[in-house]
């Protein structure tokens, strides 16, 4: 692994900022700090970089270990979420600040600031200051004074909390792919799931001090291993009486997390869906939200609040419109442990069968 730490602890008096904290990452990759407010993740950020002291534990850079370097000793780029940058200096000059202070020769800075202007795409920029640029070209000029000398790691602190949805959105497409053309191993933090899902190679799931999981987006979104991991991840709802669904038991568990992805609604109860009509609540729709390419539904199912996605392709539902809803899956809770639960009446697989039930041959549901 090229940054490595071993059982970092770090407290601010009583609070426990970092618990035990043991991660890797491999040299190339970028990977996302994820969790709540509160949850250490900047805390963790800030020991890497240097600016804060671990209390125990060992942090490594590149097989060497640094806890006693110096900031600047570390190779480390950091940039932060409000950017940073000098604003009596121009672009230019922003992006070459770290390059003189290492001394190197004008011909030296001016290639590589040339060679950063082209990789974050802002040449014929170079003469703006910050308060002439937009916040995602600012943005961009702090990654590139980041990386202008160099560094073996680069930190990114909540680096698009400043710029609005839709800039956001393809700064982090465009961060991901500069990462992966540099080839420099990243660490950024962020409260954002979206964003880590989109951006990162690999997350991190943090909440009070503690690593809760590490894995894939996939991995971390599919397959949680812990019962806050089901409840950050995706757009969950929880269900304490969860028995009262037909096809499931709640005996001996806390409660369910249900997602939106594991509810189905529908409307029609002709002869191909009163097949699974006796597997089915009774709901009435309480909001409908447009979320561009789908509908979030929200329903009531018998006092239970659920939540399902709904395609625009669909026949048009209304508010208090009652509708059939089926749970054929749900996360079941007990204590911090999870396990992934099946309908019982609809076998097996349960997506799968449901699937079958709903779509038939013919590929199309307008129920």
């Amino acid at each position: 692994m090229f940054v490595e730490l071993q059982d970092i602890n770090k407290s601010f008096g009583n609070v426990k900022a970092s618990q035990g904290v043991s991660f890797g990452i491999e040299k190339g990759k970028l990977s996302a700090l994820l969790g709540p407010s509160g949850s250490g993740k900047t805390t963790v950020l800030r020991m890497i970089a240097g600016l804060e002291t671990a209390d125990e534990g060992e942090i490594r850079i590149d097989g060497k270990r640094v806890n006693e370097l110096e900031p600047r000793e570390r190779g480390i780029g950091f940039v932060f979420q409000n950017y940073a940058l000098f604003r009596y200096m121009n672009v230019y000059e922003n992006i070459a600040f770290g390059l003189k202070v290492q001394k190197m020769s004008r011909e030296e800075v001016k290639n590589r600031v040339e060679e950063l202007l082209s990789l974050v795409e802002l040449k014929g920029l170079e003469k703006r200051f910050p308060n002439e640029l937009s916040g995602g070209q600012r943005q961009r000029v702090a990654f590139a004074r980041a990386l202008a000398p160099e560094p073996s790691v680069l930190l990114l602190d909540e680096p698009f909390a400043a710029i609005d949805a839709k800039v956001r959105g393809e700064l982090r497409r465009w961060l991901r792919d500069m990462i992966h053309r540099v080839g420099i191993t990243s660490i950024f933090v962020t409260h954002d799931q979206d964003e880590a899902v989109e951006v990162a190679d690999g997350i991190i799931v943090m909440d009070k001090g503690r690593i809760e999981q590490t894995g894939t987006p996939g991995e971390i979104y599919r397959t949680p291993k812990t019962a806050f991991v089901a409840g950050f991840i995706g757009e969950p709802v929880i269900i304490k009486d969860f028995g009262r669904l037909k096809g499931f038991s709640a005996e001996g568990y806390d409660h369910a997390v249900i997602r939106p992805e594991f509810v189905e609604a529908f409307k029609s109860d002709n002869a191909h869906f009163k097949k699974i009509l006796p597997f089915a609540e009774k709901g009435v729709i309480k909001d409908i939200v447009f979320r561009g390419n789908t509908y979030a539904v929200k329903l009531d199912v018998g006092g239970m609040e659920l939540v399902c996605h709904r395609s625009l392709e669909r026949r048009p539902i209304e508010i208090g419109e009652q509708m059939n809803v089926i749970v054929y899956r749900l996360f079941a809770v007990k204590g911090n442990d999870i396990e992934l639960m099946k309908n019982g009446n609809l076998g097996d697989d349960s997506s799968d069968q449901l699937e079958k039930y709903l779509y038939g041959d013919s590929g199309y549901f307008v129920g």
